[in-house]
């Protein structure tokens, strides 16, 4: 790396990970993994604008802070439970501070048969051989940073397996807090998610403030979905107005399995989101639903990519986006697919609303088509509300601004409609009216 790329941000985690004397887990192949990934990072560096899936997301102000390791006292840190607590949502729960498990907020007991739950930590104590495709994984690709970054030093995170032919009724309850420390911090989580055949689940994703800070948090989560198996995940992200938080994402579909992902953006400075789903098996479906509601100077990215490469797949994707005042909001939705992948079915809708002038959204969506006998569509909006619904409902007796909340609203509430969990919807919904503009 040369001496530009040597960011006050990059020496702070290499000197984060010379401190924790990486490699040093004991598992060999874990090791190797780690170092491979760090080298990659410090060769590396951050990525920059002239790459394209970095082209609307400049990270010199980013590279230009430092960030402590890890939190010590996460472990005994005093958080704001409540904080966490979501309607519709009491079953099975991982808990954890600024990036370390805390067994003291967690829910692990009686949990239903065929389901396995552990943090990560535990799970490397045993036998990890199971966990070694997902941990010895490689990142090539040149806008891995903050995944390099992760594999290397993520020391925690979700352990799920979910035996073959279980269904479990409760949703499983993944908390993530960011809680106030001396200093801004980073963190690391890695989740790795099996669900066997003929399965079903729910998985809630909770990013969550407990005090304002301006941590790191990076997450990557590798998800495979056995024959048949059935996935609804639902993500919440109400992280600190000051934090930057970057997930990376996997999900692979064998054959009859289907994935539902919803995603409500909401919280952060800085955040970014990159999903790869891969449909490697027959009738595979796949399903996104995702609202961003920005305001402030906020920044999100949604990088998606989805890739049919088997016969008569499935994918449709709704997303909304509303930015105001000095924020923007970014997607970029690509399709492909693959030679072979005849019958396959996909549809992307990308709409998103501009609320002040100085507000940015840049929307992209990608198809390319490889296979024969193809349904295939896309499209992008950006725009502002429709002025003849404004004038209609101003004429009904509604003040301005509240009838600018209520056209809002309905225009981001599509997408959470085909959400099943009643009180987590309406939790969800008034999250969202929470973070509307109210004039």
């Amino acid at each position: 790396m040369s001496e530009a790329q040597r960011t006050p941000f990059v020496e702070s985690l290499l000197e984060a990970a010379a401190q924790a004397q990486l490699p040093g887990s004991g598992i060999g192949w874990l090791d190797a993994a780690r170092r491979e990934n760090l080298d990659a990072f410090a060769a590396a560096g951050l990525p920059d604008t002239r790459m394209e899936a970095w082209k609307y997301t400049a990270l010199r102000a980013l590279g230009q802070r430092r960030f402590a390791p890890g939190d010590v006292q996460a472990a005994t840190r005093a958080v704001d439970e409540a904080a966490c607590a979501l309607p519709g949502v009491d079953g099975p729960a991982l808990v954890f501070v600024n990036g370390v498990f805390r067994a003291d907020l967690s829910r692990l007991d009686n949990l239903p048969a065929g389901l396995g739950l552990l943090p990560l930590s535990l799970a490397l104590q045993g036998d990890a051989e199971p966990l070694r495709f997902a941990l010895s994984r490689h990142y090539r690709e040149g806008g891995d940073a903050f995944a390099r970054l992760n594999a290397a030093l993520a020391g925690d995170g979700l352990v799920l397996r979910l035996a073959a032919h279980t269904k479990v009724t409760e949703p499983v309850h993944l908390v993530m807090i960011g809680a106030a420390a001396d200093g801004a911090l980073a963190w690391h989580v890695r989740h790795i998610i099996e669900l066997g055949e003929g399965s079903a689940l729910s998985l809630v994703e909770h990013h969550v403030a407990s005090g304002e800070q301006q941590h790191l948090g990076t997450q990557v989560a590798d998800v495979v979905l056995r024959k048949g198996a059935q996935l609804r995940h639902v993500t919440l992200q109400n992280a600190s107005s000051g934090s930057t938080l970057v997930r990376h994402g996997s999900v692979q579909l064998d054959e009859d399995a289907q994935a539902t992902l919803y995603v409500l953006e909401l919280g952060g400075a800085l955040v970014r989101h990159d999903l790869h789903a891969t449909l490697a098996g027959d009738r595979a479906r796949m399903e996104t639903r995702g609202v961003f509601v920005l305001h402030d100077r906020q920044h999100v990215d949604t990088q998606m990519a989805l890739r049919h490469q088997a016969l008569n797949t499935a994918s449709e994707s709704i997303w909304r986006g509303v930015a105001d005042q000095r924020s923007r909001g970014v997607f970029r939705g690509a399709i492909v697919v693959a030679e072979g992948a005849d019958g396959s079915d996909a549809s992307l809708s990308s709409k998103n609303l501009l609320l002040s002038g100085q507000a940015e959204i840049d929307t992209k969506p990608e198809l390319e088509i490889y296979a024969d006998e193809v349904k295939a569509a896309h499209g992008a909006t950006v725009g502002q509300l429709d002025e003849r619904s404004l004038f209609y409902l101003r004429s009904r007796g509604i003040p301005l601004a509240e009838a600018r909340a209520m056209l809002t609203a309905a225009f981001c509430r599509a997408v959470f409609e085909s959400l099943d969990n009643d009180a987590l919807r309406e939790h969800l919904d008034q999250q969202l009216m929470a973070h509307l503009p109210s004039a």
